[in-house]
């Protein structure tokens, strides 16, 4: 029975950090209850759809990591149970009695592993030279699929000369050749490529399936006991074009790769349903402009031309999945991640709301999986990260399986989120907004104003949970966050806005997003604040050299000159082809009156620095550029550096700790007079 038409129907002040208790009798959210939080991520229904894995997320105060352990929800049984700690995500067998997941095993590092869920009995089927991925089972379950990178044989310039024995001379030069040398998260590379292997599922040799100088991506699809389905970027020039890759299938038995797919532009994020034999992918035809939306396309096995199925649907799709004949695929729409199906010839929208598991920033996010008609997914509402949610055939409303943070609800009071529009100044476009105010905030409070901008830029923020702004409330800031113009979620049209033109207009949507929390709340209109990373780093370094309206500014990992930064960032193939109408020598110009740089001349706003010094997607030289820039003219600023920290600066808690209050310690310098 289908079960998608069920669906369709169905306050301190910034000065002194508050702890005293609300009128509720709970106490605002303090810097260390971030290591009590918890989340739900990555539900995988078993076959039958009676089971759900999933992953109960959190941070350890210890390790000052993410930690996840793999839990295990019993619909028949209505119970939960923890199966492998360490472990976030894992994969079923056909026969819904096994799952495969990657652990670390010793001294053999990590390898894939098989459990027997009824008896939580697990076997280690191998013992591989590097990490496995994008793990799959054959039909049969005989036989798991995998990638693992191969080792290519590093570049050598010159033979140097042997030291004495016991000299201690200096580490020998590296030579890097690549064109993608270093990424951020990852630091500089091995020189190896990601192939296809294959290895019983009992254990044994794998067997690899492909080779070259070439990448060959997951997710690995078997479309039946002796093909698989992969995507791959094979052209010859490549790396210097990312984003080209087609759909390929493989015969594993003779290693014959054969395109599924022949057009320039991103293919990928397949999945199949055998009852009729369909795949369905998403991708684009590369029009080389900063915000392209993926489309869902379908294509039979039998053959006959690919066919798009949301051409008319102006949002870009995202993870797309088969259960009985029905695809299920996510998308963003106005910062809200939702679930849609293509029914009766038609996209519908399944009136579902997905939400992440808590961390950082409030960027639109969810996971989702359908089996054996069982919807699962992680919903909930802006207050508190998303919990697990069901949805089976014989259900007339959805169920959540899960309260991971029932403890702290009864301690902790978070600040409300409410969302508003705003018509910009430049022309008068819509701008959707949320506001963050206190928790307890009485009406009469007159309230800093903190502006908090996201990055990409063709990201988009929504009615998400966020440690960070629920932080800034808790020391008594109103927050206010939304989406301008290159936001993605309102459609091509609407994020294409600052195509080779950001920033831009895109100033003035939030100036209107101040406006419009002002006009919502009482504002301490001395006591304005803005903040952002990355692009929106950007953003705030191109604010402060528009107005003197803020009292003072933290910049995050920013870009200062496009120039610099499309010469040194990790992603150097990818920006100044799609970002840019030419590279920076042809087109100089276009450059520099796009970067803050150019308008550090009338900077004096107070502006602190941040910036992590291992982040190669926006490089560190960039904050060094404006910190210089600015203290050669005098303007007061600083610049904290985070040690050891890539581009995601708050994947640490502790550092997501220590950026909130260095934050707030730079905006309390400039807080005016009590």
């Amino acid at each position: 029975m289908p079960i998608l038409p069920l669906l369709v129907l169905a306050v301190a002040s910034p000065q002194t950090p508050g702890t005293e208790p609300t009128d509720g009798g709970l106490r605002p959210l303090e810097p260390m209850d971030v290591f009590q939080f918890e989340g739900v991520a990555s539900p995988r229904v078993s076959p039958t759809g009676d089971i759900v894995l999933y992953a109960r997320t959190g941070y350890d105060v210890m390790s000052d990591r993410r930690r996840a352990d793999l839990w295990a929800y019993d619909l028949v049984k209505d119970g939960a149970r923890p199966l492998l700690e360490g472990v976030g995500s894992a994969v079923w067998a056909p026969d819904g009695q096994r799952i495969a997941y990657v652990a670390n095993a010793g001294d053999d590092g990590a390898e894939i592993h098989v459990m027997w869920i009824d008896e939580q009995r697990t076997w280690q089927a191998t013992r591989l030279p590097r990490s496995p991925s994008s793990l799959s089972w054959s039909p049969d379950g005989q036989r798991i699929a995998f990638t693992m990178g191969v080792e290519r044989e590093a570049p050598k310039l010159a033979s140097l000369p042997s030291p004495p024995k016991g000299a201690e001379w200096a580490p020998p030069p590296t030579v890097i050749e690549e064109f993608r040398y270093r990424s951020d998260g990852a630091g500089y590379l091995e020189v190896v490529d990601r192939h296809v292997f294959v290895v019983s599922a009992d254990g044994g040799t794998p067997r690899q399936l492909t080779s070259g100088p070439r990448d060959h991506g997951g997710p690995l699809v078997w479309l039946d006991e002796g093909t698989l389905l992969l995507s791959a970027n094979l052209r010859e020039d490549r790396e210097a074009h990312p984003n080209d890759s087609n759909l390929f299938t493989l015969d594993v038995a003779t290693k014959a790769l054969a395109p599924w797919t022949e057009r320039e532009g991103p293919d990928g994020n397949h999945a199949f349903d055998a009852g009729s034999r369909t795949v369905y992918w998403t991708g684009f035809d590369d029009r080389r402009q900063g915000h392209q939306q993926s489309e869902l396309s379908m294509r039979t096995l039998d053959g006959g031309d690919a066919r798009v199925l949301t051409a008319d649907f102006d949002r870009s799709i995202g993870d797309v999945q088969v259960d009985g004949g029905q695809v299920v695929f996510s998308f963003v729409d106005r910062g809200v991640t939702k679930l849609a199906t293509w029914y009766d010839g038609a996209v519908v929208d399944l009136g579902t709301n997905l939400h992440g598991s808590g961390g950082g920033r409030p960027y639109a996010s969810g996971s989702f999986h359908i089996a054996g008609g069982t919807l699962a997914w992680v919903g909930g509402d802006p207050a508190w990260p998303g919990e697990l949610h069901v949805m089976r055939s014989d259900d007339r409303e959805p169920r959540r399986l899960t309260d991971v943070n029932a403890d702290l609800k009864e301690i902790v009071e978070l600040g409300p989120v409410t969302e508003f529009t705003a018509a910009s100044g430049a022309d008068g476009r819509e701008v959707q907004g949320w506001l963050v105010l206190p928790p307890g905030a009485a009406p009469e409070d007159e309230l800093p104003l903190l502006l908090e901008i996201h990055g990409g830029p063709f990201l988009a923020y929504g009615p998400e949970f966020s440690l960070e702004l629920q932080l800034y409330a808790a020391l008594g800031y109103a927050v206010v966050y939304g989406n301008p113009r290159g936001s993605t979620s309102y459609g091509e049209e609407f994020a294409n806005l600052i195509h080779h033109a950001y920033p831009s207009q895109d100033y003035d949507d939030l100036m209107a997003l101040v406006d419009g929390a002002i006009a919502r709340t009482k504002i301490d209109e001395d006591r304005l604040y803005v903040t952002g990373g990355s692009g929106g780093g950007v953003l705030t370094a191109w604010i402060v050299g528009k107005t003197k309206r803020f009292a003072a500014a933290v910049v995050a990992k920013p870009v200062i000159n496009w120039t610099s930064f499309a010469l040194t960032a990790d992603a150097y193939a990818f920006f100044w082809q799609y970002w840019f109408p030419a590279a920076p020598w042809d087109d100089p110009q276009h450059y520099w009156e796009r970067s803050p740089l150019s308008l550090v001349g009338n900077v004096e706003t107070p502006t602190m620095l941040l910036c992590g010094e291992e982040d190669y997607r926006t490089p560190i030289s960039e904050s060094e550029q404006l910190f210089q820039a600015l203290k050669i003219r005098g303007v007061d600023t600083a610049f904290v550096r985070i040690p050891g920290a890539s581009h995601g600066i708050a994947r640490r808690p502790s550092r997501l700790i220590a950026k909130v209050l260095s934050v707030t310690a730079w905006f309390e310098r400039y807080a005016g007079e009590e």
